[in-house]
């Protein structure tokens, strides 16, 4: 019975143990299995907060250092703009450098003799609240256009006239002004310009009036009055082209015992001889309208008194065709009279000296 009692109990012993090892060996294992997937997705779902989180963070921190840059650096202090007007550009370059100004410099001609180097104006002006290093405009007088007095005998006063108006273009004070001339008889073409006061060379220190002596062209010689009625528009023209005289004329409508387009009186002289360029007043009749295919009619216009004759012309330009030369002739200005027919439609340009001083369309 003992014996039978302890196979039991060990019996029972191995049944227990038993039991416990199969507990332990039947018992699962933890499951350490890791979900890639769901783990990516929701990483994916969180970079816009992540970028919206970083974007905040660095416009703060931008925000911050411009804050503390602002404050730490101080911008540059206003200044008064100092008056430089008519000081030497050293003086004005240094009265810069103490207000801590740059000059922007240019350069002009001046109408004041011995200004050289001088500030004529200034941008922005004297008093004026402006940044420190801020530019201010100098404008620096480089002296007078001429300093002294040319050689002008030998020229044509007209070419001087208009040398010296182009030299000082735009001046207020031109440095050379031409006195009235004294004309007289020369042997040289008129306008000539024979003697000159102050002389050539002469140092200008401040506006200076030169006095000139200009011919007058060999004027001496005589002309034979003429003698021109009947004479037709084209016959007159060629006589004035030739002539050293000035004719005056005028017109009326041609009645039926007159040729129209001709010379029906003239003024009359009791010397054979009279001075070259006198007046002789012409009569002309001419026809109401159109007549052989053309307009008649006399151009008149008013222009400067010359105290010698000057070259005159006028250009024909007609509706249809080529120009041409209607008249070419020398006149000492005040009322100049020229006949003409052309077509109708013509227009009729006076040129004086070079220069077209009116013009006028026949109709």
């Amino acid at each position: 019975m003992d014996d039978y009692k302890d196979y039991e109990t060990e019996d029972k012993k191995e049944s227990g143990a038993s039991k416990i090892k199969n507990l332990f060996k039947n018992r699962k294992k933890p499951q350490l299995t890791v979900k890639f997937s769901e783990s990516y997705d929701k990483f994916q779902s969180s970079i816009p907060a992540f970028l919206i989180i970083c974007l905040c963070a660095f416009a703060l921190m931008c925000f911050a250092a411009f804050a503390i840059f602002f404050m730490n650096v101080k911008g540059p202090e206003k200044v008064l703009v100092p008056n430089v007007e008519g000081k030497k550009l050293e003086d004005a370059l240094l009265e810069m450098q103490v207000k801590e100004l740059y000059p922007k410099i240019s350069l002009r001609y001046s109408d004041i003799p011995g200004d050289e180097g001088t500030i004529l104006d200034q941008s922005p002006d004297a008093g004026a609240i402006v940044k420190g290093y801020s530019r201010v405009s100098l404008v620096v007088s480089r002296g007078v256009i001429v300093d002294k007095v040319d050689e002008y005998t030998g020229m044509n006063i007209e070419d001087l006239r208009m040398k010296l108006q182009t030299l000082f273009a735009g001046s207020t004070k031109p440095l050379i002004v031409l006195a009235e001339p004294e004309y007289k008889p020369d042997a040289s073409d008129a306008g000539t310009i024979l003697e000159q006061d102050p002389p050539a060379g002469t140092r200008i220190s401040e506006p200076v009036t030169v006095q000139l002596v200009v011919s007058r062209g060999p004027n001496f010689e005589n002309t034979k009055a003429p003698y021109l009625i009947g004479q037709t528009v084209n016959d007159l023209l060629q006589i004035i082209t030739r002539s050293k005289l000035v004719f005056d004329i005028t017109s009326h409508k041609a009645s039926d015992d007159e040729k129209p387009g001709t010379v029906v009186d003239q003024q009359a002289f009791e010397d054979e001889f009279i001075p070259n360029y006198t007046r002789v007043t012409l009569e002309m009749a001419l026809p109401a309208g159109e007549y052989n295919d053309n307009i008649y009619g006399i151009y008149e216009e008013k222009v400067a008194d010359y105290p010698y004759p000057v070259p005159m012309k006028i250009e024909a330009y007609p509706a249809e065709g080529n120009s041409y030369t209607l008249l070419s002739f020398n006149h000492p200005g005040g009322t100049v009279t020229v006949p003409y027919a052309v077509p109708k439609g013509t227009r009729l340009e006076l040129t004086v000296v070079n220069k077209v001083v009116s013009k006028k369309t026949v109709n």
